[in-house]
């Protein structure tokens, strides 16, 4: 990541935690000398600062802090551990905007025609550089764009693949959209139990060696909405199982860009193969309204995946792929990833904390200790003798939305009593307050009363 755009971060995080409306902010010499760098990149980021309407200058005085209209008195709002959508907070609005104008003046003689189903192709060269920081290395023949993730998912789940099997195995619980998908067009599937430490590989392999698994479904890191990730000889087994038994992997890796330990790889790093389709969404690192996903196909499945895409719908936004190249070429969406991985990394902590202080509080309100969150999920086990939908009717009436996971199983498998909590829309003033009323609800429930 540029310089500037680091210094942009800490400048931007620094006056929301330490400055008001008015303030004058260091001169540009202090901040040169404070952050170890030239005065031409405080300037180039005070400009920035001052486009976003962040500060404004005074001539012969300084920068200083601007008002802004989020700052004023807003009515009461629900802490909403339900939606798992960005915060529109920290939605980067004015640098896409940027990259949008950019990209119609750059491309303007190929937005407004039809392009190919494979996608843009000056964002599949930049997608195969843009990927690699994942340890995900293909050939651009290999890599699709599509609109979102969902578009990949039933894609694969409806086309015919070259072995001819047909049922799709998923874990449970697992996204929602996808199960009920499956679901609606009867297509065949059949689920394995995932927990907070992950699955049973020798249930995996029993249902393996069964035969007729067309694709094993899975989230290996961040799990929604369990939270937990695979560890590295769980990865290994489950390449080495798909593998044996000419199994196709979907590898769901929406939140890669959370992830902060680089020894992390992915499923697709470790197969040798070609048994591993990756497909990641950048729906939830930027914002949901920009459906554009990318797929990463085994050889063999290219040109089938290619026809159904162009049957289902020609191509996918191409205005939207060109300002996503222009973004991630710019450097924009590497200060923007680091944004939200400090957001999101202290709203987890937040919760983390929160969860153990209510252990402590409350210890006959779960039947386990709560897992530690993983990126911004985790779930709750309450004890047998809850009433969860009471426990979430008493939560609503206190302005705090939460749900139970019933909607991740497919309606044939037996679903887990569980609730589940995402903070990526909660503030984290709020977080310690609504797991202390979550908690104090489940103890109350298991009492009976």
């Amino acid at each position: 990541m540029y310089k500037y755009m680091e210094l942009l971060n800490e400048l931007e995080q620094t006056i929301s935690d330490s400055f008001k409306e008015g303030d004058k902010i260091p001169s540009i010499r202090t901040l040169s000398e404070q952050y170890t760098c030239s005065k031409s990149t405080v300037i180039r980021a005070l400009a920035e600062l001052e486009r976003s309407h962040l500060i404004y200058a005074s001539a012969k005085s300084g920068y200083y802090v601007l008002g802004r209209a989020e700052e004023e008195e807003k009515p009461r709002r629900i802490i909403d551990f339900v939606h798992s959508a960005p915060d529109p907070d920290i939605f980067p609005y004015r640098d896409f905007q940027q990259c949008l104008n950019k990209a119609i003046d750059t491309y303007r003689n190929d937005l407004f025609i039809y392009g190919t189903p494979q996608g843009l192709p000056s964002l599949i060269r930049e997608m195969q550089r843009h990927l690699a920081g994942y340890q995900v290395f293909a050939e651009p023949r290999n890599i699709f764009i599509t609109s979102g993730v969902q578009q990949a998912l039933t894609l694969l789940a409806g086309m015919p693949f070259p072995d001819g099997k047909r049922t799709v195995l998923v874990e449970q619980p697992t996204y929602p959209l996808f199960l009920a998908y499956l679901e609606a067009h009867q297509i065949p599937t059949v689920g394995i139990r995932r927990d907070a430490e992950g699955i049973d590989l020798d249930e995996l392999e029993k249902i393996f060696r069964s035969g007729g698994i067309k694709f094993f479904y899975t989230m290996p890191r961040f799990h929604n909405p369990l939270g937990g990730s695979y560890t590295r000889r769980q990865k290994e087994a489950i390449v080495k199982l798909a593998a044996r038994y000419d199994v196709y992997l979907v590898e769901d890796d929406y939140m890669a860009d959370l992830e902060r330990d680089s020894k992390s790889d992915p499923l697709h790093a470790y197969d040798l193969e070609e048994r591993t389709i990756y497909v990641k969404s950048y729906s939830k690192i930027l914002f949901p309204g920009l459906r554009v996903g990318v797929a990463v196909l085994p050889s063999e499945l290219c040109e089938p995946f290619g026809r159904y895409k162009k049957l289902l719908d020609i191509d996918s936004s191409m205005l939207s792929q060109a300002a996503l190249e222009l973004y991630l070429k710019s450097g924009m969406f590497d200060r923007h990833r680091e944004k939200i991985r400090d957001c999101y990394l202290r709203r987890s902590n937040r919760l983390a904390d929160a969860l153990q202080i209510a252990q402590a509080a409350y210890p006959e309100a779960f039947d386990s200790r709560p897992p530690a969150p993983g990126g911004i999920h985790t779930h709750l086990l309450p004890m047998a003798n809850t009433s969860l939908p009471a426990v979430i009717e008493r939560l609503r009436r206190r302005g705090i939305q939460v749900e139970n996971a019933k909607s991740h199983y497919l309606s044939h498998f037996r679903a887990e009593a569980m609730l589940k909590l995402n903070v990526s829309g909660v503030r984290e003033d709020e977080i310690s307050t609504g797991v202390a009323a979550v908690t104090e609800e489940l103890a109350r429930s298991s009492h009976g009363q």
